[in-house]
């Protein structure tokens, strides 16, 4: 099993920065993708940022230009770097990894327990 387990959360005012981390661990044969989404109460989990093997990035269109995504192979960690902070980014984010854990080549999908972002002032 993968286990991710974030930080980085927390109360910011508009215009404010944070940073998430999230790292796994576990038997990992592959690590495809590590990538973060938000959820608020009533709608669908969305895609914030993902980054996959090559550094491939992609972004919503909602925070692009405002949030960075990076990742640390060796250390099975990626980083969610938040400036320009909206009311609107307010969410539970999640990390997601794309690992082949249970089998070496296909993988699976891997949720850590979320962390509160709050824009307030």
């Amino acid at each position: 099993q993968v286990q991710l387990v974030e930080s980085g959360g927390g109360l910011v005012q508009p215009g404010g920065s944070l940073r998430l981390s999230c790292t796994a661990s576990g038997t990992i044969f592959i690590m495809y993708a590590m990538g973060w989404y938000r959820q608020t109460p009533g709608k669908q989990r969305e895609l914030v940022a993902i980054i996959s093997n090559g550094d491939n990035i992609n972004y919503a269109d909602s925070v692009k230009g405002r949030f960075t995504i990076s990742r640390d192979n060796a250390k099975n960690t990626v980083y969610l770097q938040m400036n320009s902070l909206k009311a609107d980014d307010t969410a539970v984010y999640y990390c997601n990894a794309k690992a082949a854990a249970r089998h070496p080549i296909r993988p699976d999908d891997y949720w850590g327990q979320g962390t509160q972002v709050t824009v307030s002032s």
